[in-house]
């Protein structure tokens, strides 16, 4: 039996090219076979020879879908001539056609027919149940344990990873396409019969009964799957053969493929700057080490992507010559959008709004309106009344758009205090009997194209970077797409219109992980810096992610830092340390305003850069990568040579709490903390935060192991804390992180010896709600030095 053959064992229990078949299928490692009823009843990794079924639940080749109702099916036939398997659902009178093809590396299923065709809604293939529960791959469809991965990939945007969740097709989760359980894991995909029209709850269920128009042709029929297994160590190796085999997206950067090229994971800097600052700001890209300067809002509009004429004067020329300098200088040069999101000033909106704009649904006038009238009385209220998801108030009626306060609650249906030409369009007078379009919106004051007009959003997108040669594009608001009512159908056409027409090599993110995606994606980022100091905004969230990058093969990111005017080395270091100890890039977001005002922006850039060549060389072994995961240490880098740093870890006492309380005339105020150092001796360094609402801690003084007293010069105003260094100076910052002021002590601080030490700390507390004290203890714990890997 060769490796790659295709196998039959068939029962001949009818006549004609259709027989009753119990079908082996063997493709390179993976061996399937299915029963007489459309059912698996293995799946077999060849090399050593393991059934990987479940067997404690069903696993139908493929489900159709009518209304409500999933069907099973009961046979299966084969036909030899054309290598089709033919599933029949007598409930429904149903059948499928599922052509097999056979490749080196992997099995292709493809839905080449299917009944009743009209009344189908959509088709699922599987679920497919495995007893592999150690990696889970929900994005990407692949389920992997120590020796061997098993997996299904999409092979085209009309097959969706997952169990058809909803009538709209599309999931909020990171991905469905495998699922978790105690027992095992499964493997699912589906497609939507589109090629009618359709009523969905858009927008995750916010949208309700949408009106979806059908796309012509695009039926179940094609929806295309591919099945393999192969060793763990090779998944990786085997989807990008297969993604060559079967026409796939398979980006490349100078002639290899992203996947595994030395830009996988790589950190890079967003900004907001014009053509008059882009050599200054590819000087601080280059400083960090980053490999891309990424442009965080440099549009006037979006849906035409008209640039700013404040940043770039020059328009698309002066665009074109800042990626040329980006280019001349080994960096990417990326612009930012949200995907499909229409601003109000664009074209598609003023002065004349496109007939092709997005409506969650729509009414008719009552009776004509001229175009001075405030009040338009529509035949019912369903798509008008709605708060959630009606951001704008706005309808449209022929070439004009009219916002409105709200509908009445009974008849007649009133939209009240009408603003007539609202964003620019022309007042005119309609007829009774005129459609009335409730425009599909969003909180951030926009507009979305229907599913046609998104394909041109896209190819405008595509013509504005082969026009410039940008390199770099987030497909950021992803969701978007979801305002087509077409579900994640449409994210993944709108990424792949994309993808098709640019010409030239990009990398590409996303604000969402969609399983054809993957093949597109270049990484995924998630972590906005907006909410706190780098250690605040979003940590957890940031770490939790790094568990669904290692089980879809996604290069590990941490998101996106704010680099601002007060930022320290401390702060940045921290956040870098987190970055090595999970092998992780990230964003830095990083002004030009800011970056020319924080005084230590040469540090921090210089820290930048070369905490990324450690990390990227790989000198950090197993150990100090566990220890650099540890948020409660801290860490710093220094440069010995080429390839060799010296790294210091900081350990820290327990978080001490000082509140005010009220004791007896004469009784002490003061607070004891006691705590054991580990580290070597070295001067007191210390953190002190006030914690609270309102109010101000002040006389703050401190004695250390009942000899050294020593009162701080500072008060300390509700969010705000100070830290020292071991150094007399005291930095203060306020309640945002940003560096307040620098007060020098009158003394040296006390050196602390290995051992148990004491601390009293005194102070006042003021305001009606007083804050709270708090104070930790930190010392230089562990010095060594770290080498990496020689760089290509």
């Amino acid at each position: 039996m060769k490796k790659g053959a295709l196998l039959f064992c068939i029962l001949l229990l009818l006549t004609g090219p259709f027989v009753m078949a119990q079908v082996n299928l063997q493709a390179g490692e993976l061996a399937l076979k299915l029963d007489e009823k459309g059912f698996l009843t293995a799946i077999t990794h060849l090399p050593n020879q393991q059934n990987y079924l479940a067997t404690d639940t069903i696993a139908p080749l493929l489900q159709l879908v009518v209304g409500d109702k999933k069907y099973l099916p009961a046979k299966a036939t084969w036909n030899k001539a054309s290598q089709t398997i033919r599933v029949s659902y007598p409930d429904i009178k149903g059948q499928a056609d599922i052509k097999v093809s056979i490749r080196s590396t992997h099995l292709v299923l493809e839905l080449v027919r299917a009944e009743p065709k009209q009344l189908l809604d959509a088709v699922i293939w599987g679920p497919f149940p495995t007893t592999i529960t150690k990696l889970v791959g929900e994005v990407i469809g692949v389920v992997r344990d120590d020796q061997v991965a098993i997996g299904i990939q999409v092979l085209n945007p009309k097959t969706l990873g997952g169990n058809y969740p909803n009538k709209e097709g599309a999931t909020w989760e990171r991905g469905i396409a495998a699922s978790k359980y105690t027992w095992g894991s499964t493997m699912q995909a589906y497609s939507i019969n589109r090629d009618k029209n359709r009523t969905v709850d858009a927008w995750g269920g916010v949208q309700k009964n949408m009106l979806v128009q059908a796309v012509k042709g695009e039926s179940v029929n094609g929806s295309k799957l591919a099945f393999f297994s192969c060793a763990e160590p090779a998944t990786l190796d085997r989807l990008g053969a297969i993604e060559l085999a079967e026409g796939l997206p398979h980006p490349t950067i100078n002639g290899v493929w992203f996947k595994k090229s030395p830009y996988f994971g790589k950190s890079y800097l967003i900004s907001s700057f014009g053509e008059k600052d882009v050599d200054e700001m590819i000087a601080y890209t280059k400083r960090a080490g980053l490999i891309s300067l990424y442009h965080e809002g440099p549009f006037s509009s979006w849906g035409h992507f008209e640039l700013d004429n404040t940043m770039f004067p020059n328009g698309r020329k002066g665009l074109k010559e800042s990626v040329a300098k980006a280019k001349a200088a080994g960096l990417f040069f990326g612009v930012h959008t949200l995907t499909n999101f229409i601003t109000t000033s664009d074209t598609y909106v003023t002065p004349v709004p496109d007939d092709r704009l997005s409506v969650t649904g729509s009414s008719v006038l009552v009776s004509p309106i001229d175009a001075s009238e405030k009040e338009v009385v529509v035949r019912s209220p369903e798509y008008f009344s709605a708060e959630q998801g009606n951001e704008l108030h706005t309808v449209k009626i022929g070439k004009e758009l009219i916002r409105y306060r709200a509908v009445t609650k009974e008849a007649p249906y009133r939209l009240l205090d009408c603003q007539r030409g609202a964003f620019g369009t022309k007042p005119t007078a309609h007829a009774a009997g005129s459609v009335v379009g409730k425009l599909f919106d969003h909180g951030y004051k926009v507009f979305f194209p229907d599913f046609n007009m998104q394909r041109e959003v896209a190819s405008n997108i595509a013509q504005l970077m082969n026009e410039t040669s940008v390199n770099h594009l987030d497909f950021d608001g992803h969701e978007g797409a979801l305002a087509s009512g077409q579900g994640d159908y449409a994210l993944e056409i709108f990424a792949k219109d994309v993808y098709d027409q640019v010409k030239h090599d990009f990398i590409a993110g996303t604000s969402l992980s969609k399983t054809f995606y993957w093949h597109i994606g270049s990484y995924y980022n998630w972590g906005e810096p907006w909410y706190g100091g780098f250690k605040e905004s979003m940590q957890q969230y940031r770490i939790d992610n790094q568990g669904l990058f290692h089980r879809n093969l996604m290069p590990p990111m941490l998101g996106w830092y704010l680099l601002t005017a007060s930022t320290t080395l401390p702060e940045m270091e921290w956040m870098l340390a987190r970055a090595a100890g999970y092998g992780a890039g990230f964003a830095m977001v990083a002004r030009p305003d800011a970056l020319r005002k924080n005084p230590r922006s040469g540090l921090l850039l210089d820290a930048i850069r070369e905490w990324e060549a450690a990390r990227n060389s790989g000198a950090f072994n197993a150990d100090q990568q566990a220890r650099l995961k540890n948020t409660q240490l801290a860490f710093h880098l220094d440069k010995i040579a080429d390839g060799k740093w010296k790294l210091f870890q900081y350990e820290q006492s327990p978080l001490f709490k000082r509140e005010h309380f009220i004791r007896q005339p004469g009784e002490p105020t003061h607070s004891l903390f006691e705590f054991s150092q580990q580290w070597k001796e070295q001067p007191l360094q210390f953190r002190m935060n006030a914690e609270g609402k309102e109010g101000k801690i002040r006389k703050i003084s401190l004695q250390v192991d009942d000899y050294y007293e020593i009162s701080l010069p500072v008060e300390l105003l509700a969010g705000e804390s100070l830290v020292t260094e071991g150094k007399r100076q005291v930095q203060v910052y306020d309640a945002k992180g940003n560096h307040r002021q620098t007060r020098t002590l009158d003394r040296d601080l006390p050196v602390m010896v290995p051992g148990k030490h004491k601390i009293t700390v005194d102070c006042q507390f003021d305001g009606d709600e007083k804050p709270i004290l708090y104070f930790q203890v930190s010392g230089l714990s562990k010095e060594e030095t770290v080498t990496g890997a020689p760089s290509r």
